[in-house]
């Protein structure tokens, strides 16, 4: 059961996505991702820093060795980041972010394949990362899985976004970004067969988990709040970032 539980949770964020994206206007799409960047860092950060990393370390393992394996990982993430592998689209021209114009394009690249291949290796390591959590506890796993899938469809709405800024069509974009989803289905099953003999690193690689959510809150999602707003705006913000932390808290009550 516990590769059909990875399985789903890897496919659900990527379904979700694709219907968001198919369902709603270009314009709407934009006013909702900047509110899912809000709650995505809020369950991000909740996630990492209120159950994953204390699940982490009460294992038993030795905390010097678990605080390098994070600094280790937010350091892998900054590297990866800096090659284009790993990649956190949220934006699009218009949305108040004030990028040149054919920003999109440029972020694209090449007949926009540039934001496919990145975020395929993205969506692969949150496959992996699903997987070891749902090794390590089941509740854990869906917590995990929660988190990733709340950052996953802003992401991949704003995949979405940037391959039509750069020219695909509705279907196409649509297309490839569910290619793009299912590479954390692989990255889920190959996390299972291969990490599940390895019992003794779960709590390292939850680490390196908690090293990603906390990357992807503090050096892309923060970021991106932290401009001059209205009060609405920013109360709204506010709002959101706590409704994603208060998501967590609930999940983890109802799991445990």
């Amino acid at each position: 059961m516990t590769l059909v539980y990875i399985v789903l949770a890897t496919l659900i964020g990527g379904l979700l996505s694709v219907v968001i994206a198919a369902s709603l206007t270009v314009a709407l799409l934009g006013r909702v991702v900047k509110h899912l960047v809000s709650l995505s860092t809020g369950v991000l950060l909740g996630t990492a820093l209120m159950h994953v990393l204390p699940e982490a370390f009460e294992s038993g393992a030795s905390p010097h060795a678990l605080f390098m394996t994070l600094l280790g990982g937010l350091m892998f993430f900054f590297l990866l980041e800096k090659a284009e592998l790993y990649r956190h689209t949220h934006h699009h021209e218009g949305d108040g972010h004030h990028h040149h114009h054919h920003f999109d394009e440029e972020q694209a690249g090449r007949g926009g394949f540039s934001v496919l291949v990145g975020d395929s290796i993205h969506n692969f390591c949150d496959g992996i990362i699903i997987a070891a959590a749902f090794l390590a506890d089941h509740h854990l796993g869906l917590v995990t899985a929660l988190a990733i899938i709340a950052h996953e469809i802003p992401q991949e709405v704003g995949d979405y976004i940037v391959l039509l800024n750069a020219g695909f069509s509705r279907r196409k974009a649509l297309f490839f970004n569910a290619v793009s989803g299912f590479a954390a289905v692989l990255g889920g099953i190959l996390g299972y067969f291969v990490v599940g003999p390895w019992k003794e690193l779960f709590p390292f690689l939850l680490v390196a988990a908690s090293s990603s959510f906390v990357y992807v809150a503090v050096a892309d999602l923060i970021p991106q709040l932290q401009r001059r707003l209205p009060i609405r705006e920013t109360a709204l913000q506010i709002l959101w970032l706590a409704v994603g932390l208060c998501l967590v808290s609930v999940v983890v009550r109802v799991s445990g």
